[in-house]
């Protein structure tokens, strides 16, 4: 799901990441979660791999973390990390 790439850097550690986009001229920064989502998209795993994944972690329920990953992943897309 994540674009080709090769114009994104991203540096994650235990606080979140930021990601560089060196054509846009722009930094996005993520919270942890944020962070874990989008290594697990990087990954290539499926939003519902991710939700399920996050949902047995943080024990939160999987309704919960589907809207809010969904809207995330929007909010990835708006910003033109993600594809449509």
């Amino acid at each position: 799901m994540v674009n080709d790439n090769s114009h994104l850097r991203t540096i994650v550690n235990q606080d979140g990441a930021a990601v560089l986009d060196t054509k846009l001229g722009s930094i996005s920064t993520l919270n942890s979660t944020g962070a874990y989502v989008w290594q697990g998209l990087e990954r290539g795993e499926s939003l519902e791999t991710i939700v399920a994944n996050l949902s047995r972690e943080t024990g939160e329920q999987p309704e919960v973390v589907r809207r809010d990953v969904r809207d995330f992943v929007e909010t990835l897309r708006a910003q033109q990390l993600l594809s449509h």
